[in-house]
């Protein structure tokens, strides 16, 4: 491989992309990531980065260009870290994520599996039924700049229901014409950290302001202002979180106005759902994805379904309606009491719920004898910790059925189930974030040696 100079220019053409939704150059035996590139163009370069197997690039010149190529809709794309797909057409980024998602099964799993189709989202924008608007030292409301912690103002995103995009503009009026102070994450010091907005299918939403601390100044016309501009909020909530760090909420809530939870309805079924509680961000795609899911689990009504990391009960619930008994399991309080009154509201007597890590819960009931027809698991990013695929497969279900957010750590995570017995049989695709780099699977696991005894 020829070492590439910085700041050089070169001319390649776009190969593919990478899991991060990069143009992939190939220069003299030298991979180049190139952003808001798209495959087949030839282009001019500049390389700005050498890391240890690779370049970063950015296009000066675009020298062929695609048909499917398109211009960015969005004022912020490029600057905003949100998406990394407003410059191709929708069925050009659906390509790249069934690649990304086939990369990684193949490269990181070491399966000759392959997902069978990608299923995209019939509207692609104003999907997003959560929003989570850091506050920037400066006051700004807005999206973090990609690969830093600087917030971007944004009034209008593309993903976003606009009444977050109004409930988040109303929190940052009202910090301006008190003057409450903004939060300076280097210092630790300021108030407002996070403005976090559910909407639901009906245009309600559900305001919760994250706080370094425990009460603001001129808490009614906080509540006031939001009103005022979104009239079809439902409630506004306080969070505290003092603490150093990422993370978005503390443990304490405060309800200024209202109720503290958003009503909305998936599947047919009606859900409540706290600030907390985990529900997929895209709605109409999550009916897509569970429908596949329960189309995996194969149930005819005589099954018992453990369902590990179950939010709100969602997937849980909706496999109650095909099983004889469905029990789920999540770490998340609210998110545990929001699944027990899910199940009563929908007239659900079949499901149970338990508090707790996913490893401990799995490992407290296989102890216990429990045995599984069907065990899905739906993880956050980082995916299954080896002890709870050990779990899993020792309770024998016939079938385990996997949703991830996550290719990489879905694809590593096989390769374990494999090497218990576990074969991968099934995967697809599913878009529940168009714009974006990010992508579902859901994949169909039988034990090799057949259904157990």
């Amino acid at each position: 491989m020829e070492r590439l100079l910085l700041n050089q220019a070169y001319t390649g053409t776009v190969e593919g992309y990478s899991s991060e939704g990069l143009g992939i150059v190939r220069i003299n035996g030298a991979v180049v990531f190139v952003p808001r590139a798209v495959r087949g163009e030839e282009v001019r370069l500049r390389i700005v980065k050498a890391m240890k197997t690779s370049y970063a690039g950015e296009i000066e010149e675009i020298l062929t260009t695609s048909p499917e190529r398109v211009e960015p809709d969005c004022p912020y794309f490029g600057e905003c870290g949100g998406c990394v797909y407003r410059h191709m057409t929708y069925a050009e980024e659906l390509q790249s994520k069934l690649q990304k998602v086939n990369d990684a099964l193949r490269r990181i799993g070491g399966l000759t599996l392959r997902a069978e189709e990608i299923l995209g989202a019939e509207n692609p924008l104003h999907y997003r039924n959560k929003a989570q608007y850091p506050v920037g030292a400066d006051g700004a409301v807005g999206f973090y700049r990609r690969r830093s912690h600087r917030v971007i103002p944004v009034e209008h995103c593309q993903i976003c229901a606009t009444a977050a995009d109004e409930t988040a503009g109303a929190v940052g009026a009202w910090m301006r014409k008190y003057g409450i102070s903004p939060y300076d994450e280097t210092a630790g010091k300021g108030l407002v950290r996070h403005v976090y907005v559910r909407t639901n299918r009906a245009g309600e939403s559900l305001c919760c302001v994250v706080l370094n601390g425990k009460t603001a100044p001129r808490e009614p016309e906080l509540v006031a202002m939001i009103l005022a501009a979104v009239p079809k909020t439902v409630g506004v909530v306080l969070n505290g979180n003092a603490s150093r760090g990422n993370v978005i909420l503390g443990e304490r809530y405060r309800t200024l106005w209202g109720q503290d939870f958003l009503m909305d309805e998936l599947c047919g079924l009606e859900f409540k759902l706290s600030v907390p509680s985990f529900y997929q961000v895209n709605r109409e795609q999550a009916e897509v994805l569970y429908g596949k899911a329960v189309e995996f689990a194969g149930l005819t009504g005589t099954e018992t379904v453990l369902d590990l990391y179950c939010g709100a009960g969602t997937i849980t619930l909706a496999m109650s309606k095909a099983a004889k008994r469905v029990i789920g399991a999540e770490i998340v309080p609210e998110a545990v009491e929001n699944a027990r009154e899910n199940a009563e509201r929908n007239g659900i007597s079949n499901a149970e719920f338990f508090l707790g890590d996913a490893a401990d819960v799995a490992a407290k009931l296989e102890r216990e004898g429990l045995r599984p027809d069907v065990i899905c698991v739906d993880p956050p990013r980082k995916g299954l910790a080896p002890e709870v695929v050990d779990s899993v497969a020792a309770m024998g279900p016939k079938r385990v059925v996997y949703v991830s957010c996550d290719p990489a750590t879905l694809a590593r995570d096989l390769k374990q189930f494999s090497a218990l017995g576990y074969q991968a049989e099934r995967a697809v695709a599913a878009d529940l974030f168009p714009g974006t780099a990010h992508v579902e699977c859901v994949v169909l696991m039988t034990h090799r040696k057949g259904a157990r005894e």
